[in-house]
């Protein structure tokens, strides 16, 4: 675990940007040094193969013929180890066994092993036919002295990696570890950190739930059971550590947060290894093992949408971004991006985070393109204006204002952009006959009790009433938290933590959705291939999270004591989220993990009718009513606006 240091006896994280300074990895020396450092290993090979075929050669010699017979002649036996030297060495090199390509004590090697050996026989009895009788020349010799050569060659190659790997003497302080995971990962964990002379960090037993392992020793380190013993394990060897040693573990998501879960209460720090995917493309190793990430600790595996049918929906097409410089927004742009689409447009109010996502996406950002355009929703001519110049086919719509506590304060804000902004882009996407449109949503839409839900929700129908009126799909897409989202709340809680306390959480028992931002980004491209136009896409996210118990984890791995305080659920908010409102069905239809739900429409001529509100209690009850009321088509009477005459709203 290289860069690691530790502290009250805690393993510690290693930072990716400290990796290549670590003293294990050093430059070779240039020049005469240099060369023999690079050729030092691959000699010894050699010669330990030479070696062991000349022992081979004369020990068949000796087994099938007279002592008298073996050598004949002054100088013999320096000519059969020159003519077998020379031929084992050539056979291995041409196998590759010198050059570094084969890993130690793998099949792969002893193949290549297999195959030297029957080339040097074949050597050898090519210079027994020319004339130069080794060692009687039978054919019978050869094949016994084939059989000692490939059995001293893997004996001492096995001999070499023993003595590689043998366990070093840890620091007298080495910090004692329970390494969860028997596999091939917790294998090469263990024999990473038992062969590192002097290291800080000490395997004392391994667990695994695996039956069939139970027997198992590891660098002389034996399975003592599964989870349910861990308690037991950590006791006898005075172990602090527990190290989940999967490095598939991603795909089992429920398995690490019980594991994590259950070390916690029996006060052991819990470690991860990296994932596969980042010790395949990254610097990392599988000893450097850090923290658990929030992702862990969701309960669930992170959702992976199978993608392959949408590209192609995207490759060669016009498409336009809303809202580009948010973090859904900015994410679908960098994945738009690398399926090759016409033109992408990138939308935004925000000017530095039009630069950033540009600079994302090119290594450039010089805001000269047609690419970039800075503009706001909820200025429909300037809409209409970049819908018409820029003719987009497919419409992703990612632009809000989502912070509940200000929208609960001032509504009118909400109506703004949520409502009327999004009514903008809808109307100038319906002029230009866009062919795929997506809403992104919240969770919060289903059975809205604040503002911000309540203002989705009619983003949800206002879509849905678009795709009565116009060819095409509109959908909408709904879902939780989004982890590491700009004014998320795992960015509050960081900030709150770094800064020594308190952390906040409103109630013991309030727990939200969560999922990733490419976990939110695969449903948004899921959506125009999937979707049916009117509906709302729900991704199934798993079990809620409690925040308390996110907000306790992430207190634990602070320096120094974090308090947390509750000060109570805030206007607007929820003790739990829903997925789906009251009525509507869980319909899967085409994948099992995305529910497709059908929205009521309600009419554009609604909204156009309460734009001007700004009172904020009749914009609340307004919002209220048009979040959960039939549209106009669907009702038998006239409703009055709150503060307004009954000519405010028109029946169609």
């Amino acid at each position: 675990m290289r860069g690691d240091c530790a502290s009250n006896d805690k393993l510690t994280a290693v930072h990716p940007a400290v990796i290549h300074t670590a003293p294990e990895i050093r430059a070779r020396p240039g020049g005469w040094p240099g060369m023999v450092a690079r050729f030092r290993r691959p000699a010894l090979q050699a010669a330990i193969d030479a070696v062991a075929w000349t022992c081979g050669l004369l020990m068949a010699g000796l087994a099938t013929s007279s002592a008298a017979d073996l050598l004949f002649g002054p100088g013999d036996l320096v000519i059969v180890c020159a003519v077998t030297w020379t031929a084992a060495v050539l056979a291995g090199a041409t196998c590759g066994l010198y050059s570094g390509r084969y890993q130690a004590q793998t099949g792969a090697e002893l193949s290549a092993v297999l195959v030297s050996a029957g080339l040097t026989g074949l050597l050898l009895e090519g210079v027994c036919q020319a004339g130069l009788l080794l060692v009687g020349g039978r054919p019978a010799v050869l094949g016994f002295a084939a059989l000692v050569g490939v059995l001293a060659m893997i004996t001492a190659r096995a001999a070499v990696a023993a003595i590689r790997r043998r366990p070093r003497r840890p620091a007298p302080t080495a910090v004692k570890v329970i390494v969860f995971g028997a596999g091939s990962a917790g294998t090469q964990l263990v024999q990473r950190l038992a062969g590192q002379p002097g290291a800080r960090y000490r395997p004392v037993a391994l667990l695994d739930d695996d039956p069939g392992k139970r027997r198992l020793r590891i660098c002389g380190i034996r399975v003592r059971g599964g989870r349910d013993r861990l308690a037991e394990v950590a006791a006898e060897t005075g172990a602090t550590v527990m190290v989940i040693a999967i490095a598939g573990g991603c795909r089992d998501g429920q398995v690490i947060s019980q594991l994590i879960t259950q070390a916690e209460s029996i006060g052991l720090v819990t470690k991860v290894i990296p994932r596969v995917e980042e010790l395949v493309a990254g610097p990392l190793r599988i000893d450097d093992v850090r923290d658990p990430r929030i992702t862990h600790l969701l309960g669930r595996a992170p959702i992976r949408l199978d993608l392959e049918a949408a590209a192609g929906q995207f490759a060669g097409r016009r498409i336009l971004v809303t809202g580009a410089g948010g973090s859904i927004g900015s994410e679908l742009c960098r994945q738009l991006h690398r399926l090759g689409p016409a033109s992408l447009v990138m939308l935004d109010r925000d000017e530095s985070a039009l630069h950033a996502i540009q600079l994302a996406l090119h290594g450039r950002a010089l805001l000269d393109s047609d690419e970039v355009v800075l503009a706001d929703i909820t200025d429909a001519y300037r809409v209409r204006e970049v819908f018409a110049q820029t003719r987009p086919e497919i419409v992703f719509h990612t632009a809000a204002v989502k912070h509940l506590p200000l929208l609960e304060r001032y509504p009118a804000e909400a109506l703004k952009t949520n409502v009327s902004g999004t009514l903008n882009v809808l109307q100038a996407a319906a002029d230009c006959g866009v062919q795929s449109f997506v809403n992104v949503s919240t969770d919060k839409a289903a059975d809205p009790v604040s503002v911000l839900g309540t203002s989705k929700r009619i983003t949800e129908r206002l879509t849905a009433h678009m795709a009565a009126a116009f060819p095409g799909t509109w959908v909408s897409v709904r879902f939780g938290n989004v982890l590491g989202s700009r004014g998320s709340l795992l960015g509050s809680l960081s900030a709150q933590i770094a800064a020594g306390g308190p952390v906040t959480v409103t109630h013991p028992q309030v727990a939200r959705y969560f999922m990733t931002a490419t976990e939110a980004v695969q449903l948004v491209l899921q959506a125009v291939a999937v979707g049916d136009s009117g509906e709302v896409l729900v991704l199934d996210m798993g079990d809620q999270v409690r925040i308390v118990d996110l907000a306790r984890r992430m207190a634990d791995t602070a320096s120094r004591h974090v308090e947390i305080v509750f000060t109570g659920l805030r206007p607007g908010e929820k003790l739990t989220e829903d997925l789906l409102g009251k009525g509507e069905p869980d319909h899967r239809p085409r994948h099992p993990l995305v529910r497709q739900v059908p929205v009521p429409a309600l009419d554009a001529a609604e909204i156009t009718a309460i734009s001007h509100l700004t009172d904020p209690d009749a914009v609340r009850a307004v919002l209220a009513r048009l979040a959960v009321a039939p549209g106009p088509e669907q009702t038998t009477g006239q409703s009055v606006l709150p503060g307004q005459p009954e000519k405010a709203e028109t029946s169609t």
